[in-house]
């Protein structure tokens, strides 16, 4: 297997370098050459087995040469070996046809970790292998970067510095990437909003003389691998309610697109997927872009949801390439457009493409609230903001012969306040994060400023 650039003029990797690449060299984000498909007799195959056991079987097609096979099982086992579900990722029901994918049992409750472990895992590996050493550089909107810090903390081969826009991530998201003591971690508190966290990232990848002097290496959603591991869920989820014989539709609150990418990578090997509803809060590019073909930037506006605080969705990048059939000079003029004049307008022929596939919607602050209240009240079952924007438009989309799966993105205790504002009711950390707002911090504030980032990053380097 091998990975090309969306934008066409990078060169050609390997898993593994396009793993430890993050970024393309000429700006694009890295898509394998062809989709691998599973045929219905192998997903058919997954029911009963373990969530490592279908990680390994959806991933393997993907990884090449990288790793043997009794590698990437040792690496799979160690990641999910922190998890506190040992389904790894629990279906849970809502309603009639309704349910939700509990995707937050791992060390910092959320969806990342379930990429994260592994990523950290594969690194580690990997570099060790080569005697090489990086400096992985994020940007987070809350959940990426304590998930990153806590996948890398004290691990041999890598610095981990990790931007966030400062104030607008949650008290414990925050406290989840300044408490950790690791000397080859780095919180850093950004005059911003996660689009400026990301746009200086990106600026940091292209320059491509820091890029190499410091061994410059990603774990956003742009990194391939990230997108790879968080394919497994949909694919277990699904066989959970009859997959192959039964077509199942997944709504996904986002903000980036990496989560509901990967729903269609998984719709891509073979899995029935009927349809996939993009959710949105207020900050509704994805929503506005599938409404009208117009994908134009709007400002920011904080919300109680704020991983999904983010007009600049990365990952859309890796749809478009598709949709406009791997053309990747209209790739690069679209993202031209959205970098120089805040945004561009779909063909008809994408747009067509694109309502083929997905759906979407767009829920409102007090609607978000609403839904956390209802839910706890008909079900018991208490929502963070950012999984009750998604259980809010699923609503709208169950239908009788299709089993409607919603991703609960995070714990709900991850946002205290929204969610006793809404319920009454405060959730508590479990207990082995019960002196979370104890621990001391440790983080370095920093303005939204190319040299100065690149500069703090140079400077901590060992």
């Amino acid at each position: 297997m091998r990975y090309i650039s969306t934008r066409g003029t990078a060169p050609v990797l390997s898993f593994e370098d396009a793993m430890l690449s993050g970024l393309a060299r000429d700006g694009g984000l890295y898509v394998p050459e062809s989709w691998p498909r599973l045929n219905a007799a192998q997903i058919a195959g997954f029911a009963g087995q373990s969530y490592e056991d279908v990680a390994f079987q959806v991933m393997r097609p993907f990884i090449g040469d990288t790793f043997t096979d009794a590698e990437f099982q040792d690496l799979i086992t160690k990641a999910y070996a922190s998890f506190g579900h040992s389904a790894r990722c629990p279906l849970v029901q809502l309603a009639p046809n309704h349910f939700v994918l509990e995707l937050f049992h791992g060390p910092t409750l959320a969806f990342k970790d379930v990429a994260m472990q592994l990523i950290g895992q594969m690194f580690q590996h990997a570099l060790s292998r080569a005697g090489r050493r990086v400096a992985i550089v994020g940007a987070t909107s809350g959940d990426t970067g304590s998930a990153a810090i806590e996948a890398f903390q004290n691990l041999d081969a890598v610095d981990v510095f990790i931007m966030y826009p400062h104030g607008r991530v949650s008290e414990v998201q925050r406290r989840q990437m300044t408490t950790p003591s690791a000397a080859n971690v780095h919180a850093l508190a950004v005059d911003g909003d996660f689009d400026d966290c990301q746009a200086r990232l990106k600026d940091m990848f292209n320059d491509l003389e820091f890029r190499d002097r410091v061994g410059l290496a990603g774990v956003n959603s742009i990194n391939w691998a990230r997108v790879l591991a968080q394919v497994v869920y949909y694919f277990t989820s699904a066989v959970a309610l009859g997959a192959p014989h039964r077509s199942v539709s997944f709504t996904v609150p986002t903000g980036n697109f990496g989560d509901i990418f990967a729903g269609y990578v998984a719709q891509r090997m073979g899995l029935p997927i009927e349809r996939l509803v993009i959710a949105t809060n207020q900050n509704d590019i994805l929503h506005r872009t599938l409404q009208t073909g117009d994908h134009t930037k709007g400002a920011v506006v904080p919300s109680i949801s704020p991983s999904m605080d983010i007009q600049v969705s990365s990952n859309f990048e890796r749809l478009l390439f598709d949709v406009y059939d791997r053309e990747a000079a209209a790739v690069t003029q679209l993202m031209t457009a959205l970098r120089d004049e805040g945004g561009f307008t779909l063909s008809q022929g994408a747009l067509t493409r694109l309502r083929e596939g997905f759906a979407s919607g767009r829920v409102s602050e007090a609607e978000t609230s609403a839904q956390i209240a209802a839910t706890l009240k008909a079900t018991g079952v208490l929502l963070c903001p950012h999984s009750a924007v998604g259980v809010r438009i699923a609503e709208d989309q169950v239908q009788t012969a299709t089993p409607m799966i919603t991703l609960a993105t995070a714990h709900p205790a991850k946002f205290p306040d929204a969610v006793e504002a809404a319920t009454g009711v405060r959730p508590a950390l479990p207990d082995r994060m019960g002196d979370l707002f104890d621990r001391p911090e440790r983080l370095t504030r920093l303005p939204n400023d190319l040299a100065a980032l690149q500069a703090y990053v140079t400077k901590h380097l060992p």
